[in-house]
């Protein structure tokens, strides 16, 4: 059965590689037909809701995860993102400082805590993060694209 979750596993993933997320999708549903708390599964059914643009469902998954492992760096992220693109950044943020206080040096955490900040208006502080994030990290693009457009941003007021 082991080998059969593998198999899917694989042709999920490359259906997404390729782009077909729809398709993807139908494998995880078959995976989680038979094991609900599949992490793997549950958390690249959520990545790939996500990617349809479709962030309530990816956030349903991303629980599924978080109810079993509630330090599960990933959906965490992962669950920051998905409120922050549904507008709530400020829940998004709870989730980025849990991760913070996991591992205070994870980039990606840093660096969308930095995204929300900025979205919420907090753009002082959002520079703040993206520093943090680029002394951690200087090649990390995100940080230093977001960085540039917030002080491109404060400049310009």
């Amino acid at each position: 059965m082991q080998s059969k979750i593998n198999s899917l596993l694989n042709i999920a993933s490359e259906l997404c590689e390729d782009g077909e997320f729809v398709e993807a999708l139908k494998c995880y549903d078959r995976i989680l037909h038979v094991e609900p708390n599949n992490t793997k599964a549950n958390m690249d059914k959520g990545v790939t809701l996500q990617n349809l643009e479709l962030p309530s469902q990816a956030i349903q998954m991303y629980e599924n995860v978080l109810s079993s492992e509630p330090e599960n760096i990933d959906a965490l992220i992962n669950m920051g993102s998905a409120l922050h693109t549904l507008g709530k950044y400020t829940d998004a943020i709870s989730y980025y400082d849990t991760v913070l206080r996991l591992d205070e040096k994870n980039t990606l955490a840093l660096a969308y805590k930095g995204l929300s900040l900025g979205e919420s208006g907090n753009i002082s502080m959002a520079i703040k993060y993206f520093r943090k994030s680029l002394s951690i990290d200087s090649d990390y693009d995100l940080a230093q694209i977001s960085l540039d457009t917030a002080k491109k941003f404060i400049h310009s007021n």
